[in-house]
């Protein structure tokens, strides 16, 4: 995990001191993962978004993506408890773990190649510390590449698609369409087509 002032990438750094300032009572820090190191499912994330979990501290949480999100992780057994959009309401992960792509807010929710490649040491850090790891889900193109890269596959053999699954090594991949309300509100991203992506995860899990 990066520490609070991680100086690896310079823009995000900026980013970062910009809003402590603007918001000195904010997380405004690269956000941790939520959820126990012993699931066997792990959601990859973009990157935390300026008013959710940069201001939060968890990750989906106090914006939209995470009321699709939590939501859903709630209705397949993923989740107990009520989701507040506060990191103190008590809610709690079960057998599924969240973490991102990148770990630090990037300026109008775009990181840049170089920032998605250093932090992905990130992520292959808490892909490595999951002993029960089964299956990945990917939320968006980004994450979906990265974690295809992470795992130490081919872009190429293994492209983005919703809805898609991937076999890498011993671990399955899943992918949807991020759940940010620019999909959502769009139509690219509906929450019929969200749920069924977490209902295949869980069909694959029962079936193990």
């Amino acid at each position: 995990m990066p520490g609070r002032d991680c100086p690896r990438c310079p823009r995000l750094v900026e980013f970062r001191k910009a809003w402590r300032k603007k918001e000195p009572t904010w997380f405004n820090a690269p956000v941790p993962s939520f959820g126990p190191e012993k699931a066997r499912v792990l959601i990859v994330g973009l990157a935390p978004g300026v008013q959710g979990a940069n201001r939060t501290g968890r990750p989906f949480t106090g914006d939209y993506a995470g009321v699709l999100l939590y939501e859903t992780l709630l209705r397949y057994g993923f989740a107990r408890g009520e989701y507040k959009a506060d990191p103190d309401d008590g809610l709690t992960l079960t057998d599924c773990r969240i973490t991102n792509a990148v770990r630090c807010v990037p300026p109008e929710n775009k990181p840049l190649p170089i920032e998605i490649n250093t932090c992905r040491d990130y992520l292959k850090a808490t892909i490595a510390e999951m002993p029960k790891l089964k299956a990945l889900v990917a939320l968006g193109r980004i994450a979906h590449e990265s974690t295809v890269v992470a795992l130490g596959a081919k872009g190429s053999a293994h492209a983005f698609k919703h809805g898609g699954k991937h076999t890498i090594g011993d671990l399955a991949l899943f992918s949807s369409y991020h759940c940010s309300r620019y999909n959502t509100n769009t139509g690219v991203l509906t929450p019929e087509m969200f749920r069924d992506v977490f209902k295949a995860v869980r069909g694959f899990l029962d079936g193990a």
